[in-house]
């Protein structure tokens, strides 16, 4: 139907015959000559239509916005003074020959050129919101994205390798979503959150390397940079320690951004444990292009007046931390107040600061309502810890250590980004050494920081049995990138003493243990090699290559954050054969005064 897309007419084709297809962008009629602006996936290219021939030029004047039409022509130069250099096709145009409208098109719900248009909006309308060129540029990359990845896993003799999509609900973790089975009444499959088990089972069946790039879903709550449904690259790799999976891991992201944007990334990438990460930056995922960082201030208000700071300096599961911002003292009281009530987001009760006018007059030099509980050996170590200069604010955080890291991680982001504090270009992390377990206040019990089948960087099970679960150290490895966590792995457990034992630590009977993983723990008695693994975040990692600011921006048909798909109209209802078929009834619920089903 075609002999060449828009964007890829130029001056190589002058005075040769064409055909296009595509959508009218836009027509202008000029002094009895008809301009359109044909649009497809490749670009924009300018048609031209003269009065010479009365029935193409009759049918060019019915054409509108989104009119799906095929033009022959023949390739020409145009006129000195009207070309685009903006444009790949800018320096030519077509007259056409013969037209054809393929199809019609009502006035759109939004025009291509527009820029404002909210988001339900473009939701609802996705297939038309998809035709403008940013999203057809942010498709294009993530398929070239995807292409990198498996040719260089290819290269690197992975396999590629599906795994079910109907399978067991899990104990750990964020809700599954649930699917009800006819052909067993009262039973359920679930949507997988992740491959993790049947990987685990493809190394002890000999596969050695495995990839897939796969749909996962997880029931929870949605953010910017959340999904219900979304997709990742899964890979397992047998007889390889976690150094060896890091150099091979590196090497894929270095090749994809080398290969897809042209730009080369640090190596080796940089590493920082855990413990540091929190320390520096309150944040296990620190975005390194921001200067800022958290300095422990703890032991010099340990005695303070102020119970503010003394309380949490006292407690050991307190922390006390100053953040200098670099020139600060321009804030206004407004500002402040402002960033007062972010932080109160993250559970922080307010936020202590100091403005430091000049730090050469100690506590003369300095402007706060909290300096008359500080002694001046204290006002001193502040000053001189935090490297304060005339004109600086620092501000405190002083609560439980979950706490402060939360507010002040999440305030050291924001500033960097208000302030013009956030350098350019790529900075590529590895954050290891994790603690094993995290422990849940609420619920009493601790809880794997990342699964339970993630080995704890211990010599056999009766050590782990014997160790405090609070200073066990896993064998994890988290691939950071400008302040987001695109990649998560772990080498894994590959014997069934050990699991057994973390099971033990997280409260998961024999019973439950057999009931969601009894196939698993069979399977470590046949010959389990040591293997381990990673996943990334196809969309989050697309989404930071592309620039966008939500990852809906890279996903051809995304839900919104509440998981619903305004174009399909989904979630819906299912009629009562269906229910009666899955052995399902719905309760009544009252809402409103009302009785609804």
């Amino acid at each position: 139907m075609r002999s060449h897309y828009c964007g890829k007419v130029d001056e190589s084709l002058l005075d040769q015959e064409v055909t296009v297809c595509g959508w009218v962008n836009r027509r202008r009629d000029h002094g009895g000559v008809i301009f359109v602006d044909l649009r497809d996936r490749e670009g924009l290219l300018q048609v031209v239509f003269d009065p010479d021939r009365a029935e193409v030029f009759e049918t060019a004047e019915r054409l509108r916005s989104e009119f799906v039409i095929r033009v022959r022509g023949r390739v020409r130069r145009r006129p000195e003074g009207t070309t685009n250099d903006k444009l790949p096709t800018g320096q030519v145009e077509v007259l056409g020959l013969e037209l054809e409208v393929l199809n019609k098109a009502e006035t759109p719900p939004f025009h291509q050129d527009e820029h404002d248009v909210g988001e339900d909006l473009r939701l609802k309308y996705r297939y038309v919101d998809m035709r403008r060129e940013h999203m057809q540029r942010k498709l294009k990359l993530r398929a070239q994205v995807t292409s990198a990845m498996r040719r260089h896993l290819d290269e690197q003799g992975f396999l590629d390798v599906e795994t079910p999509m109907l399978t067991r609900a899990t104990p750990e973790g964020a809700r599954d979503y649930v699917v009800p089975s006819r052909t067993h009444p009262g039973q359920f499959f679930a949507l997988p959150q992740s491959p993790q088990l049947f990987k685990q089972l493809l190394m002890m069946s000999g596969v050695d390397r495995y990839y897939q790039i796969v749909r996962c879903f997880r029931d929870e709550d949605l953010r910017a940079d959340r999904q219900p449904e979304f997709t990742q690259l899964d890979m397992e790799m047998s007889f390889m320690s976690e150094e060896q999976i890091m150099e091979l891991v590196e090497g894929l992201i270095r090749s994809l951004f080398k290969d897809v944007m042209g730009v080369e990334l640090e190596n080796p990438f940089p590493r920082m444990p855990y413990a540091e990460a929190m320390r520096r930056f309150g944040s296990d995922k620190p975005d390194l292009r921001i200067p800022l960082e958290l300095v422990d201030v703890a032991d010099l208000v340990a005695d303070a007046e102020f119970k503010v700071f003394s309380g949490p300096a006292a407690d050991k599961n307190g922390r006390v931390a100053a953040l200098r911002l670099p020139k600060g003292g321009e804030l206004t009281r407004k500002e402040i107040d402002g960033y007062t009530e972010f932080v109160g987001r993250y559970g922080a009760k307010g936020l202590a600061y100091i403005k430091v006018n000049d730090p050469s007059q100690g506590r003369e030099g300095l402007q706060s309502p909290i300096l008359k509980f500080l002694s001046d050996e204290a006002v001193a170590g502040i000053l001189e810890r935090t490297a304060a200069e005339a004109g600086d604010l620092i501000f405190f955080g002083a609560d439980k250590a979950t706490v402060v890291n939360d507010a002040l991680g999440a305030l050291r982001v924001k500033l960097g980004k208000d302030r013009g504090l956030v350098a350019d270009g790529w900075r590529p992390l590895w954050v290891v050494d994790f603690p094993m377990f995290e422990y849940d206040e609420g619920d009493k019990r601790w809880y794997s920081l990342h699964h339970p089948f993630t080995a704890p960087r211990v010599e056999n099970a009766e050590a782990l049995k014997s160790a405090k679960p609070e200073e066990l150290i896993s064998r994890a490895y988290d691939m950071v990138l400008n302040g987001s966590e695109i990649g998560g792995g772990s080498v894994r457990i590959h014997d069934t003493e050990m699991q057994s034992a973390v099971f033990d630590y997280l409260g998961i009977s024999e019973e439950e243990a057999e009931e969601k993983f009894g196939f698993l723990l069979e399977a470590l008695k046949y010959g389990c090699p040591p293997h381990g693994g990673i996943a990334f975040g196809l969309d989050r990692l697309v989404m930071l290559m592309a620039g966008a600011d939500s990852i809906r921006e890279v996903i051809a048909f995304p839900k919104t954050q509440t998981a619903a798909c305004l174009l399909t109209d989904a979630p819906g209802t299912v009629d009562n054969k269906q229910l009666r078929d899955l052995g399902i009834r719905l309760r009544k619920t009252v809402q409103d005064g009302e009785a609804k089903e």
